[in-house]
């Protein structure tokens, strides 16, 4: 197993869920995390749009689909926010800079506050209707496991990219891991097994882009959240 793991400050210093601010948000169903990691700048084409079936048919998911978009390493260290929302945002058709997202998240050096900002930013400049969901404990359930997949498979039919906030080490399914323990953001980009499986656009990994298991994610997530 390959272990990438690029120095980071650590950024995490408080609890990534602001309940005052989950609260003034008026939210259902909300999290957060707070902010993370980044690095040096520029970005590359991926392959188009594609399903690896046919999408949504009679009511059924399709076991997989990757979404169009424009992958792009971080800037800064501490631009890992702006850097995912950007990939996100490239899906939908938005061409923001990662400075101009970074004014929009509130991002300073110490990172970006939580996914409540991813959230309220992909909102925002697409118009979609962007969602904040938290993953509370140190560990994912069985139903967090299943919502993130479930929410995860209705964003990208939608052709709407999550934005998950992570800390830890996640192994991707070739066996290598992606170690953040000051926190970081990816962006999913795709799915594929039925959403088992999901897609990374990741701006601070040397390996850029990779496929990790739902449940895996969840557990990457947690304690945090993602904007879906």
């Amino acid at each position: 197993m390959t272990t990438n793991t690029r120095w980071l400050p650590d950024l995490t210093r408080t609890p990534l869920l602001r309940k005052t601010a989950l609260a003034v948000a008026g939210l259902a169903v909300a999290g957060g995390a707070l902010a993370g990691p980044a690095v040096a700048a520029h970005a590359a084409p991926v392959s188009p749009d594609k399903a690896t079936v046919a999408d949504r048919d009679a009511g059924k998911r399709s076991a997989g689909k990757e979404l169009d978009f424009r992958y792009g390493y971080q800037e800064t260290y501490f631009y890992c926010a702006p850097a995912a929302t950007k990939m996100a945002l490239s899906a939908l058709g938005k061409d923001l800079s990662q400075d101009e997202l970074a004014k929009k998240l509130g991002t300073t050096e110490a990172g970006t506050n939580s996914a409540l900002e991813t959230t309220r930013v992909l909102k925002d400049v697409s118009g979609k209707d962007y969602r904040t969901v938290e993953i509370r404990g140190e560990k994912a359930d069985k139903a967090e496991i299943d919502k993130l997949r479930e929410d995860a498979v209705r964003a990208i039919d939608d052709r709407r990219p999550v934005v998950a906030n992570i800390i830890g080490t996640g192994v991707d399914t070739d066996g290598d891991a992606h170690s953040y323990p000051g926190g970081h953001y990816v962006t999913v980009v795709g799915y594929r097994d039925g959403g088992d499986t999901v897609k990374i656009g990741d701006s601070w990994s040397e390996k850029g882009q990779y496929w990790i298991s739902t449940d895996k994610l969840a557990n990457w997530i947690a304690s945090r959240g993602y904007s879906a």
